[in-house]
């Protein structure tokens, strides 16, 4: 399979995606959960990913109601999350091999997320990949978050490049929804969400790692050029 057109750039989504950090969220929110008293399912938290803080605030206080406590929570979860990112966060399985390929291409990229920029920073310099990535659309950024398309539509703009040009990557379910809104062609590569039904119908492939989608855009051994169409 060849993709539909060639990308003039490639925007990536960060938790779940670049890092396998979505698991370590996972663990340190039900633990905070756990220690003020509330039960958080996990097919609660599979709601929240791929929202900002101030969704994921309304997502939670909808379901066990006003009275709660978010700010006790976020506070305990990230400090949590901190404490479990520095001694466990890692990248997520061909993301080197891929930025390889893609500087090799000479095609831009940017990072479109719904983490704080300080985060992305953090985690970024510590995985020594604070270089290769020139643009990095983060909370605060844009008025809307995933899953509406805006932080799409920003980094495409940052970019200087036409959403419909760029080639979209995403583990999440409302990841895919804001690139795929935003007119980007969209990859998923499931971390914690399965694709579904929808997912499918938005993407352009599912695929397994960011290995599946180097291999997309990597010419065949002995071929000249790329596996990519011509634009």
């Amino acid at each position: 399979m060849v993709l539909p057109r060639a990308p003039a750039a490639v925007v990536f989504d960060m938790d779940g995606l670049i890092f396998d950090s979505e698991v370590l969220y996972r663990d340190a929110i039900v633990a905070a959960a756990a220690a003020g008293g509330y039960e958080l399912s996990p097919a609660l938290y599979l709601g929240t990913i791929g929202l900002t803080g101030p969704s994921t605030r309304d997502h939670l206080a909808a379901h066990f109601g006003a009275a709660f406590d978010f700010d006790a929570l976020w506070a305990d979860a990230s400090r949590r999350f901190h404490l479990l990112a520095d001694a466990q966060l890692c990248l997520k399985a061909g993301v080197t091999e891929l930025l390889d390929v893609l500087d090799a291409a000479a095609l831009p990229r940017a990072i479109a997320t719904s983490s704080r920029r300080a985060s992305a920073d953090h985690h970024l310099a510590r995985h020594g990949l604070a270089s290769r990535f020139p643009v990095i659309v983060a909370q605060g950024d844009y008025a809307r978050g995933k899953p509406a398309p805006d932080p799409y539509l920003t980094a495409a703009a940052r970019l200087g490049i036409a959403p419909e040009a760029c080639l979209a990557l995403e583990d999440s379910h409302n990841g895919v929804r804001a690139a795929a809104a935003a007119g980007m062609m969209t990859i998923m590569v499931p971390d914690l969400l399965g694709a579904t039904e929808e997912m499918r119908g938005l993407c352009i492939r599912i695929a397994r790692d960011l290995h599946e989608v180097r291999e997309l855009i990597t010419p065949p051994a002995g071929a000249g050029g790329s596996q990519l169409p011509i634009a």
